[in-house]
């Protein structure tokens, strides 16, 4: 591609991001027949597909390099202009994406996001996921940074440790007699329904695995929602890992027992950025180090 075609790229982006190339032309205000020309034009420019017409449509792996490009191009030439707070024919707001898992949204992210969000100069779009699997919107260029379990380093990234999320094993009391008189066993595991979050979420098999040796399917229900996920075990319906940051109080006030005393699950967790330096980007890449590091556990040297 000799030169780049950012009305294209704004069209390529918009379709994936909203998912159609009819809501593509809506955020974009214009047609979809000019949606669709724009990224024929970028696609022969490229040479290449960029993207599969499916449904959703998906970008091609060519396609998720562009919309990489786009959305860091994006960033910085936000950075360039000082964004007046009110009146007419102001400049959109800056926009940033990140990719977290629940259970950190549910926690410290709030505190990590303040000093970006206290001015409303920016627009912060924040995505969740399982934490094994928010790094692949990272390498498609879906979102600025993402806090993952991940290690592998992405071209163009940076990567900053930010300490250990820990898991217990828990249950209301009521569901621990039913199904756990005789301890946390592989016969138990292999009758008591456990609760994940999504199909995604591998926390409760890897310590089934760790504790019982069991490896099989095991009967579980699904909920993707962490306030619901918690009260979904304090109702008695299952079992399930939670952080200790959102149970701590719930094990000490008696509404939910250890399944396994003594016996945790640590995901050491990582922030990865793309390498782009701006005000905004700084503050909140600087907060979500900071911050992390005060909650999660840290390794003793």
């Amino acid at each position: 591609m000799s030169r780049v075609d950012y009305r294209g790229l704004a069209a390529l982006d918009a379709v994936i991001e909203y998912g159609s190339f009819d809501k593509a032309a809506a955020a974009l205000a214009i047609t979809q027949s000019a949606v669709s020309q724009r990224i024929r034009m970028l696609e022969n420019s490229a040479g290449e597909l960029l993207i599969v017409r499916s449904q959703p449509p998906a970008a091609t792996a060519a396609g998720q390099r562009l919309i990489a490009h786009y959305r860091q191009v994006q960033l910085l030439e936000a950075a360039l202009t000082a964004f007046p707070h009110a009146g007419p024919g102001a400049p959109a707001r800056p926009e940033i994406a990140i990719a977290i898992n629940a259970d950190s949204a549910a926690t410290w992210l709030q505190e990590a996001v303040a000093p970006l969000l206290a001015t409303g100069d920016c627009m912060l779009h924040i995505r969740l996921d399982d934490q094994d699997h928010t790094m692949t919107m990272l390498r498609e260029g879906r979102v600025f940074g993402c806090v993952t379990s991940e290690t592998a380093q992405v071209a163009g990234t940076s990567a900053t440790p930010l300490g250990a999320m820990r898991y217990a094993c828990v249950a209301s009391p009521d569901f621990a007699a039913r199904h756990f008189a005789g301890g946390f066993t592989a016969a138990a595991v292999q009758h008591a329904p456990t609760l994940n979050f999504d199909r995604k979420d591998a926390l409760q098999t890897r310590f089934i695995a760790q504790r019982t040796g069991h490896t099989g399917r095991v009967p579980h229900h699904s909920l993707s929602s962490s306030e619901g996920y918690v009260r979904f075990l304090e109702a008695g319906y299952a079992y399930g890992m939670l952080p200790l940051l959102q149970c701590a109080a719930l094990l000490e006030a008696g509404k939910l027992v250890d399944l396994a005393p003594g016996h945790v699950l640590d995901v050491p967790l990582t922030w990865h950025m793309w390498d782009i330096q701006t005000p905004f980007t700084r503050t909140l890449s600087d907060s979500i180090i900071t911050t992390a590091r005060r909650w999660l556990l840290q390794s003793q040297p």
